[in-house]
């Protein structure tokens, strides 16, 4: 199948939630500059409602709803931070949000998933959990799909906009962390939309490679994460998130989960920020690259959220040496 998000729909979902979100910080960086060797402006979504850019896809999804639909509720499957969004955004419009996650959930996902107003199922695996959705859309729940969605996917999108608009320049290179693929997938075709020349690398973790896989296949294949990047671990990637990494991305750059917590400890160390290895992962990647960077090029890291137990942080530095 083709994409079928557009820059038009990017700035539709942009009207639609604005106030209900944060317009996060876009800056320079001075240590990243330094280190990458060219001029380095982050978007700082991990400050999102939430701590992460998920809260947006899922305003502009919900806002879309009937009211008989808000009435019966809404269901969806995550370990992270797209169960916290949900959670959060139905709460504030007065809906039921069902969330099933997998039984190895991070216990911090489930308490802020809780306290943001979400009731809790656990199933086995993430496979198990989709296939419960599909029982419970049957039903008469909306499935709040966490990627394979427009209206998800173009609520995303509006980080690109915020960054293109807030980065004071032009950008050439763009570092974002792909999951299931409905993050990069907005972000580039809001960027791409706005300058057909700016390069996206897609990120994953070594362990988290979902669409390195479904790329190499040519079709979406099942997989089970073993990286500690818990909010990259989708299952699965998409058609519709597939057809937008072929479309878009430069290359996808795969990182050691030991680099991703390194980065982290760097930014919370040196710039005063929480990051989960999900969006660290970006500046590792960067990291890698950096020979590949020309004179007077122009970086951008999206920091996609900041929900991560300090002390996993504190068992991950050990574990890795750092």
């Amino acid at each position: 199948m083709p994409f079928d998000v557009s820059l038009a729909d990017i700035q539709a979902a942009a009207a639609r939630i604005a106030g209900r979100v944060r317009r996060t910080p876009t800056f320079r960086s001075a240590g990243l500059s330094q280190r990458l060797g060219v001029e380095t402006v982050v978007k700082v979504e991990s400050l999102q409602l939430a701590g992460s850019f998920k809260v947006r896809g899922c305003f502009n999804k919900l806002l879309g709803l009937s009211d008989a639909e808000k009435a019966r509720g809404v269901v969806t499957v995550s370990g992270g931070n797209h169960a916290i969004a949900v959670s959060l955004v139905a709460s504030m419009l007065g809906t039921r949000a069902l969330v099933l996650m997998p039984k190895s959930v991070a216990p911090l996902s489930i308490r802020l998933t809780q306290e943001a107003g979400g009731e809790v199922e656990l199933c086995e695996d993430a496979l198990a959990a989709f296939s419960k959705a599909e029982a419970y859309e049957a039903k008469g729940m909306t499935h709040v799909h966490s990627y394979d969605d427009p209206a998800i996917i173009a609520g995303h999108g509006t980080v690109g906009l915020e960054l293109a608009a807030d980065a004071g320049g032009r950008i050439d290179h763009v570092f974002v962390s792909i999951g299931g693929g409905g993050f990069v997938a907005g972000v580039g075709a809001a960027l791409k939309g706005l300058d057909p020349a700016v390069r996206v690398h897609g990120v994953e973790t070594e362990g988290a490679t979902t669409m390195t896989q479904a790329l190499a296949a040519g079709k979406p294949v099942p997989i089970r994460p073993t990286s500690i990047a818990r909010t990259l671990g989708a299952p699965f990637a998409t058609e519709r998130t597939l057809a937008a990494a072929r479309e878009m991305l430069e290359e996808i750059v795969v990182v050691p989960d030991a680099e991703a917590v390194r980065e982290l400890v760097w930014t919370l160390e040196n710039g005063r920020v929480l990051l989960e290895p999900a969006a660290a992962c970006t500046i590792a990647a960067a990291i890698a690259r950096r020979d590949s960077f020309q004179p007077g090029e122009r970086v951008a890291l999206v920091l996609c959220g900041s929900n991560v137990a300090l002390a996993d942080l504190d068992a991950w530095r050990r574990e890795f040496g750092l």
